[in-house]
């Protein structure tokens, strides 16, 4: 019974009510989607508006407008590989200072807010399953609706680099999408040691540092 509540979890207001500026925080969040928007809508290429990161932002201020903790647990586990990968595969690229200020608003800002967050939601130990389901979703809507040029969320070929070790796109999929998992399980767990989501916890969080349930 206690597993099937956990599952359903993600559908439940959270138990106690955020203070108001607590859900104000989302506005950050949906900002960040907002200018990654205006400069992919600017430059073209809107299809890179469905990377997880992209994304993760807008379903983060969902989360923190409406109270829908395993949209902001989920939205935080991804945040940190996020992080990585933006600072492998955009930093170290050609340099563009429109295109790096608004990917810095989507990743720095992205995980600054989610961590906050976290500190009130806390992290349970099945949030990385969500986290999960959502990349298997949005790397099918890349499939769908983005075009083969971007390979969005690496979702239509092999990535760059990686083509003399896969002999086949499915091949690299599955690998990647064990990774991914077991990482996103790490994750996770980490999170779920630092700030565990437990009824004693939830009752007697402290009022500070600088939002508060």
């Amino acid at each position: 019974m206690v597993k099937y509540d956990s599952v359903r979890d993600i559908l439940k207001n959270m138990p106690r009510q955020l203070t108001l500026r607590f859900r104000l925080l989302g506005f950050l969040p949906l900002i960040f989607f907002l200018a990654q928007t205006v400069h992919y809508w600017r430059v073209g290429g809107l299809g890179n508006l469905l990377w997880m990161c992209n994304v993760g932002n807008l379903l983060l201020a969902i989360g923190l407008f409406f109270e829908r903790r395993e949209l902001i647990r989920a939205v935080a586990i991804w945040t940190i590989p996020g992080l990585g990968l933006w600072i492998r595969y955009v930093l170290y690229a050609p340099f563009d200072y429109e295109m790096v200020f608004s990917s810095i608003l989507v990743h720095v800002g992205g995980i600054m807010v989610g961590l906050i967050a976290l500190r009130s939601v806390r992290m349970d130990r099945i949030a990385w399953a969500y986290a999960f389901a959502w990349y298997l979703i949005l790397q099918l809507a890349a499939r769908f609706f983005t075009s083969p040029e971007l390979n969005v969320n690496v979702a239509l070929r092999i990535q760059t680099g990686w083509e003399q070790t896969f002999s086949s796109y499915w091949k690299f999929w599955i690998v990647m999408s064990a990774v991914v998992a077991a990482g996103l399980w790490v994750i996770g767990m980490v999170l779920s040691w630092v700030w565990p989501s437990t009824p004693r916890l939830q009752n007697h969080e402290p009022k500070h540092f600088p939002f508060s349930i």
